[in-house]
């Protein structure tokens, strides 16, 4: 019953929604909301804009593309500002075929959709409502209704510039249906929809041998010509053409560059004037913003071709590259399993991280700088700290290649090679070495693939299994260290008594026997080198270390083993190190004892409650730690 209630309460909605009045009713309603005589391309700007936009480090991330679009912020600015933010002020690029280029799977597609999905519910706003004459085809702005020579006037009253003519149609109709009374002219509101065809055209290429070019402009309906007469009464000719449904919204191309050269030709003039040729009628206005898509190596073959050459200059084209960020590519995996039938099986943490480490470094290029190599600059567009760069190098490797981004392994062979490694397993639980296995095994079927890059894939998932031998030695030496938790405790206590004695320049008193001794340097260095404290950064760090905890007196608070991350980290680091050898024994012994068996199912209940495994996830990583410690 509740979804019942729900269509109930949606078709309440959409009656709240209706509009219908008269053009001088209509008019009062641009003076109290001007916003709804917007054109085209602004209303697309908005509809992003109004959505949210955050500001950070001079870049701005637009909440509208969120959850749905990974790792492409720079490549959605440049587009959102440089296209859709010109276009709304009415500059010289609303003239322009905005064309998305990119390689497969690289979010083109997922991109036009989110407009079209979008434009239908801004449409039902009140920021984005859309009004039309009434039982128009082409859903034309009713402001087109005001004669040539008034709209200067109307400019100055009004603050809204007019562009189009009225068609041929709504012509013919203000003088049979309204006596020329342009006041009385009904107009509606009306509701942007793909599937109804209403403001949201798509028009995609067949063969161009059976294609009419009826299908973008309209046709004449020949059944009705004997009723009125002639071939170019308006009243005979079928405005359902995918230009003319697209009006006040969005046209999409898919896959615009296969199209026969006929089809875009009728471009040009929409484009550059805002008005396409139908039939034997004056050409017809339009608004609407043409958005196409296509690959590298298409473009690169039309602009190659001499005859496009007065379309090459009404085409934008916006590169929409392979994301290159770890993390966002790990996003793109989840929600790609969680919208699968999939969703259920277990999938150990990591897994999909270390996969994100292979696709993403097939698509980075080799820095020509020094000391620079391809996993330092995976892990600096990751936002990590990597030693000798910071963010300004970031900047300078991003301008280093233009085309980085636009070739390498994409998202679907990674999640059909995930999706092997599933079924494989019987659906129940996969691990990170799984993954990769699978993407290896992959790689020979893949025919597009060369040998050159087969080798190189073959690396990249060596370099994968290495992150992952490292993850998987901290995720158990964690657990571990935890299961040790006042050998912990009483390693950091020690150290802090050490580090205050010598930040003091004091001796330490043996509790047992009341000597004095000088601070243990040995016990100090064997824990901040497990973190890279260089002999000569030693004095800074301890300081540090020593001025946190006065911090931490002044405020009242009590300085703990959670107090400091990177010494928490040295601390488990040099108490794993030292409990190597459990470790290796509690891993790796086939019949473990009593005191062992316990040790370890401490450590798997920690992986299940704290890191996310279940049971036979949990035991994979402990026997292949153990094997790896044992090598």
């Amino acid at each position: 019953m509740d979804i019942l209630k729900k269509i109930e309460d949606y078709r309440a909605e959409e009656e709240s929604l209706q509009w219908e009045g008269t053009f001088s009713d209509y008019l009062q309603l641009v003076k109290e909301k001007p916003w709804v005589a917007q054109t085209a391309h602004s209303r697309v700007y908005n509809m992003i804009k109004d959505a949210g936009v955050t500001e950070e480090n001079g870049h701005k991330t637009y909440h509208f593309f969120k959850d749905a679009i990974y790792g492409l912020e720079d490549a959605l600015e440049k587009l959102v500002e440089e296209y859709f933010h010109s276009a709304a002020k009415r500059l010289d690029v609303r003239k322009r075929i905005l064309l998305l280029m990119g390689p497969v799977s690289g979010g083109k597609s997922t991109l036009v959709t989110m407009l079209k999905r979008g434009l239908e519910r801004y449409s039902r706003t009140d920021e984005g409502a859309v009004y039309a004459i009434k039982d128009c085809p082409m859903n034309e702005d009713p402001l087109h209704l005001i004669p040539l020579h008034l709209r200067k006037d109307f400019q100055e009253e009004y603050g809204i510039r007019i562009e189009g003519n009225l068609s041929p149609l709504n012509m013919m109709r203000l003088e049979t249906e309204y006596g020329g009374r342009i006041e009385d002219v009904m107009v509606k509101r009306i509701f942007f929809s793909e599937d109804k065809r209403t403001g949201i055209g798509t028009f995609s290429p067949s063969d161009p041998k059976s294609q009419d070019i009826a299908d973008l402009t309209g046709s004449i309906d020949f059944s009705t010509i004997a009723e009125f007469g002639s071939e170019s009464d308006p009243r005979a000719y079928r405005f359902d053409g995918e230009l003319n449904k697209a009006n006040r919204g969005m046209m999409e191309f898919q896959e615009m560059l296969k199209c026969d050269e006929k089809f875009l030709w009728h471009l040009l003039s929409l484009t550059q004037e805002g008005n396409f040729k139908a039939g034997r009628f004056a050409l017809i206005s339009a608004d609407e913003m043409i958005l196409a898509h296509t690959n590298e190596s298409e473009y690169q073959s039309f602009i190659a071709n001499k005859k496009n050459e007065a379309l090459h200059s009404r085409i934008i084209v916006m590169k929409v590259p392979y994301n290159l960020r770890v993390c966002e590519e790990e996003r793109i995996y989840q929600k790609m399993i969680a919208d699968s039938d999939l969703a259920h099986v277990h999938i150990a943490p990591h897994a999909l991280r270390i996969a994100a480490i292979f696709t993403v470094l097939t698509r980075l290029k080799e820095s020509h700088r020094s000391g620079m190599d391809l996993v330092k600059k995976m892990k600096l567009y990751d936002g990590e700290e990597v030693e000798g760069f910071n963010s300004q190098d970031v900047k300078e490797l991003k301008e280093e290649f233009n085309d980085e981004g636009m070739s390498g392994i994409d998202p679907r062979y990674v999640i059909n090679r995930i999706s092997s490694a599933i079924i494989r397993k019987q659906m129940t639980s996969i691990n990170a070495l799984d993954v990769l296995r699978s993407i290896k095994e992959g790689l020979d079927a893949h025919a597009s693939i060369s040998k050159e890059d087969k080798e190189r894939y073959m690396d990249y998932i060596t370099i994968a299994r290495k992150e992952y031998d490292l993850i998987a030695k901290e995720e158990v030496q964690k657990a571990f260290v935890y299961s040790y938790d006042e050998s912990a405790k009483t390693l950091m206590e020690n150290y802090l008594d050490n580090v205050e004695a010598y930040c003091n320049k004091n001796k330490l008193r043996d509790p047992l026997t009341g000597e004095e001794m000088l601070p243990d340097e040995k016990l100090m260095r064997s824990i901040e080198e497990q973190i890279g404290i260089s002999e000569n950064a030693k004095k800074a760090f301890r300081e540090e270390i020593l001025i946190r905890i006065s911090a931490y007196a002044r405020k009242g608070k009590k300085f703990d083993y959670h107090s400091h991350e990177r010494l928490r980290e040295a601390i488990q680091k040099k108490l794993f190190a030292d409990l190597k050898d459990v470790v290796k024994i509690t891993t790796s012994v086939q019949t473990p004892d009593e005191s062992q068996l316990k040790k370890m199912n401490d450590v798997i209940a920690r992986l299940i409650d704290e890191h996310g495994y279940n049971s036979v996830s949990a035991n994979e990583l402990l026997r292949y730690v153990g094997s790896l410690l044992n090598r």
